[in-house]
């Protein structure tokens, strides 16, 4: 019986293996390498049908003095939305505090409810599976969070009125932080970062620009294994983020 080791089995889940070995190259990363980045700089949310309008749920002056301790607190407490009326627990957000890697998603699922941390079911699992891929794991040097704190009815999109008013958190999540860069999963994640409507497709690869942090969007772990084709374009996403952050 052939043993299959740990790396390949990350592969393999990843629709890639034996691809990425193939005439003795990493051709993910040398695919990756070929693109240039492009960056496009982030505007502010302006007010047209598209957009994203940030309404904070506490003032801006107070806002921007929450330190982890009272920022937890208060997103525990919020009440400012309607999903909150209809999950179990709001979910902050986990993981290091000072990391340099930064996942952000779109919102709890049922099981992200009832535990209280985000990706923790089989989409949790692909990511903990792409975070191996490029050698990070949950908790070390990585933080997870989502756009909105609280799960929506069905495990639906959340609502713009919705994203506009939980932002301010995730905004100030990101402040504490001060990743060095940031993965999108999915395009809520990444038109609520950028502040406008548009295509996964046409944000896919290339460099975008989160208040001077490279920003670089991908699929939903959760889109992937409905969808375990595209698994090899996640795997260029991660491989330009490598890239980015080598320099």
């Amino acid at each position: 019986m052939r043993i299959v080791n740990r790396e390949e089995a990350v592969l393999r889940e990843f629709n890639l293996y034996p691809l990425w070995q193939r005439r003795g190259e990493p051709a993910p990363i040398e695919a990756a390498s070929t693109a240039v980045p492009v960056v496009v700089k982030v505007i502010e949310p302006i007010t047209a049908d598209n957009s994203i309008t940030v309404r904070p749920s506490v003032p801006q002056s107070e806002l921007a003095n929450l330190d982890w301790p009272e920022l937890k607190s208060m997103v525990r407490n919020c009440t400012a939305c309607k999903l909150r009326a209809g999950c179990t627990q709001t979910v902050f957000g986990v993981g290091d505090e000072k990391a340099r890697w930064l996942f952000v998603g779109e919102g709890p699922g049922a099981d992200e409810d009832a535990k209280g941390e985000p990706f923790v079911g089989q989409a949790g699992k692909l990511l903990d599976n792409m975070l191996m891929a490029i050698k990070l794991k949950r908790g070390t040097d990585v933080y997870i969070g989502n756009i909105v704190k609280c799960r929506p009815p069905g495990n639906r999109t959340p609502e713009a009125d919705e994203i506009a008013t939980c932002l301010p958190w995730l905004r100030r999540q990101i402040e504490l932080i001060r990743p060095k860069i940031i993965l999108a999963l999915g395009k809520t994640a990444a038109t609520a970062l950028l502040g406008r409507d548009a295509t996964l497709a046409s944000l896919r690869g290339r460099l975008h620009d989160y208040q001077g942090i490279p920003l670089i969007i991908t699929y939903h772990p959760a889109y992937l294994l409905r969808t375990p084709a595209d698994k090899s374009k996640a795997w260029q996403d991660l491989c330009l983020a490598v890239k980015t952050m080598e320099g």
